[in-house]
């Protein structure tokens, strides 16, 4: 069995380098539903039997670019991790302070933040335990700091994968296979 994990494409949205709380919070949303870029992708072609989504637009998109005309399913375990102001204040700050702060939030299962990672992680073990029982090679597109959780996953069934590094860029994609 196959599991090709693809990172969404590169996403059209110009992030503000500095920002209050509620400016970064509006920055994340309008981030959660801006277009992808037009940029082409080069991807091997994959055997599949299933192709995976999140339920957000860039991974539809993403999808309909790199395999037009098939079917889809959409699950929301697959979702990217969902980022906030880690509090809340008026001044600006650096955009890298938000990202880092939130992060961390999310580490220690902070109720700041939507989710934490024993949630992630949740997430990804019912992905992987349902792909598993499928039993089918398929693809998931999906999201890049989420991706490192599902690969945790995935590698605890017994997956191996053909790439190791945390860092995906947008449109790479990494084969692992049980």
């Amino acid at each position: 069995m196959r599991v090709v994990l693809i990172r969404h494409a590169e996403v059209d949205h110009c992030w503000s380098r500095c920002c209050t709380s509620e400016e970064f919070d509006a920055e994340c949303r309008m981030y959660d539903v801006a277009p992808i870029k037009e940029k082409e992708y080069e991807i091997q072609r994959i055997e599949h039997r299933r192709i995976y989504i999140s339920e957000l637009s860039r991974t539809l998109a993403t999808a309909e670019r790199l395999f037009p005309k098939e079917e889809l399913t959409v699950t929301g375990l697959i979702n990217e991790v969902p980022l906030r102001s880690s509090f809340d204040m008026g001044r600006k700050l650096p955009l890298w302070i938000w990202n880092v702060s939130g992060r961390l939030q999310w580490l220690f299962n902070s109720p700041r933040q939507a989710e934490g990672i024993c949630k992630t992680q949740q997430r990804a073990r019912l992905f992987t335990e349902m792909i598993v029982e499928e039993d089918v090679d398929c693809v998931a597109v999906t999201h890049g700091f989420y991706m490192n959780t599902l690969l945790s996953e995935l590698r605890k069934k017994g997956f191996k994968t053909d790439k190791t590094h945390a860092k995906f860029k947008n449109g790479e994609y990494v084969i692992a296979s049980i």
